[in-house]
Order: C-alpha cells, then structure tokens, then sequence
C-alpha cells in the first residue's frame, strides 16, 4: 500500500468513526418501553474496531513519515511540520492583513478614525511568499506519498 493510500484510509477511518460515535449518542438513551434503532453494544464493538485499525495505520505512517527522506536533508516527517508551520504564519498574516484593510465608515468627523499600524502591502507580498512556499513544499509531499509504501 502506497503512503498516500494509507492517508485515505486513515482519513475514512477517522469519518467511520465519528459517524459511530454519532450513532451511539443517538441510541444510547431512550424513552422506556421503546427499542433502540440500532444496538449500543454492536456500535461499541464496530468503535473499537474501527478505533484498533486507525491505530495500526497512524502507528504506520508516523513510521514512514520519520523514515522517509524527501531530500537530501529533510525527512517528510520534518516538511510536514514545516509545511504546517508555513500555513500557520501565512493565516496569521493574512488575518492582520485583512484586520488592517477594513474601511471605517465615519459619518462626521466627530467620529473617531483609525488608522493601520502595519504596511498591508508588505505583509501581503510576505503572504504571497509563504503560500508559494507552501505549495511548492505541499507538492512534493503529495508527490512522494504516491511513491512511497507504507512501512
């Protein structure tokens, strides 16, 4: 199974399970005398299943992931983080930058102005160098999880 696969899988699994989790909420608790739509100890057992089996395929792709090299310097467990920590700097910056474009409408000029306290245009141009950082660095990780197998 290639490394992308086992992404999927993990992302179903991750679905499935909240789905039974759901399911179970709904089933757990009823008014006395009626049946449950579905039975709790079944739903528990399909849970721990589904739960056993994303287990097992995180535990395998956090192995791949940290033995995997995606260059000659970085393994894909190390761009990830730092794939990750890409988008965490260009949504704060975006968030800034967008607080610092709004327009206040001021009807008089009794009426308090606020200004920016940051240049806009730099900070966008800083956005636009981290998301192509991003998608350059995103790129070559979707790359090699369709060339690698799950360890």
């Amino acid at each position: 199974m290639k490394l992308a696969e086992a992404l999927i899988l993990r992302s179903d699994l991750q679905k499935r399970i909240e789905q039974i989790k759901s399911r179970l909420q709904q089933n757990v608790l009823i008014q006395e005398g009626d049946t449950p739509s579905e039975d709790p100890n079944t739903l528990l057992k399909e849970f721990s299943t589904l739960q056993n089996d994303l287990t097992k395929i995180i535990k395998a792709i956090n192995k791949t992931n940290s033995q995997t090299m995606l260059d000659e310097k970085k393994h894909l467990a190390d761009a990830l983080v730092e794939r990750d920590a890409l988008l965490a700097k260009r949504n704060m910056l975006s968030d800034i930058a967008e607080a610092a474009s709004q327009k206040q409408a001021r009807y008089s000029r009794s009426e308090i102005k606020y200004i920016s306290t940051v240049d806009v245009k730099k900070i966008q141009k800083e956005i636009d160098k981290l998301s192509k950082a991003y998608r350059e660095l995103d790129t070559a990780i979707q790359a090699m999880n369709w060339q690698i197998d799950l360890l």
